[in-house]
């Protein structure tokens, strides 16, 4: 009976979830099929819902610009700021959770702190930080800010606090030191964590449109996102070339989530489970 009552609500429930896919997906759709039109037929009305002749000349014409380089400076921006918020956030995490020192609370405290306090207040002393360095207009001087992501030490020591103190005790006892204890104890253990992080860190930088517009100032050194910016300033009736543009610098966010989903959805689990 409860069975027969709860399906007319299971049904309303699938139809609902199915209709907000759709409408998520679909501008997805619409930029990577847009990218394979012709000028004409992205404009047209009606609209073409699915390419019959598609080309790839939009591409073509997107890398005449140096649009292989800012997608290259995308990628390598957005993978070293990645794998060093992981390296450090857990390494920082892992000492918060699990050792005890003078301060500990204090340095805690101020990581949540610095949570909620918003980039643009901190922007001026990083552009004038990496001037001084020389590390202005490069690609450091976006990687460098992101290392010392203050969300990346929290969630990794919410982790790292689920770790069995026993366990590194043993550990110890058995002559391993610390940095063996972390990389081959502590790190399987919150392996799930990295992957939330890692999708997290690479997204995060990969969008910081913000402050990668203050931090690069040479076309070649641009990122995909600020050049798909300007070509919508010098092609602003090109649509196939921007939704190439556009299309092109969704794919690697597609590819991290796709690689790291099984890690991420272990996280968020995981994290739920244990509050």
């Amino acid at each position: 009976m409860l069975k027969q009552e709860s399906s007319p609500y299971r049904i309303l429930m699938m139809v609902m979830l199915l209709v907000v896919s759709v409408l998520f997906i679909f501008p997805f759709y619409w930029i990577v099929t847009g990218a394979f039109k012709l000028q004409k037929v992205a404009i047209q009305m009606p609209p073409q819902w699915f390419p019959t002749d598609p080309t790839f000349a939009n591409f073509t014409e997107l890398f005449i610009n140096p649009a292989g380089k800012w997608f290259f400076n995308s990628i390598y921006m957005s993978a070293a700021s990645m794998i060093l918020v992981c390296l450090t956030s857990a390494m920082a995490g892992f000492v918060l959770a699990k050792k005890q020192f003078s301060g500990r609370a204090v340095v805690f405290g101020i990581i949540i702190a610095a949570m909620a306090l918003p980039k643009q207040v901190v922007l001026v002393p990083l552009v004038r930080i990496m001037n001084s360095i020389g590390l202005y207009n490069t690609p450091w001087a976006v990687i460098l800010p992101a290392v010392g992501w203050p969300f990346g030490v929290f969630l990794m020591k919410q982790f790292a606090q689920t770790i069995p103190t026993e366990i590194l005790d043993a550990a110890r006892i058995d002559g391993s030191g610390e940095w063996m204890t972390f990389v081959k104890i502590v790190t399987p253990i919150i392996k799930p964590a990295y992957g939330a992080l890692a999708i997290f860190t690479f997204i995060t930088t990969w969008n910081d449109y913000f402050l990668q517009l203050v931090m690069l100032q040479s076309r070649s050194k641009l990122t995909i996102a600020l050049g798909v910016a300007t070509l919508q300033a010098e092609m602003a009736t090109n649509y196939g070339v921007i939704m190439a543009g556009a299309a092109l610098g969704a794919l690697p966010i597609v590819t991290i989530f796709l690689l790291f989903q099984k890690y991420f959805a272990s996280g968020i689990t995981m994290g739920a489970v244990k509050g």
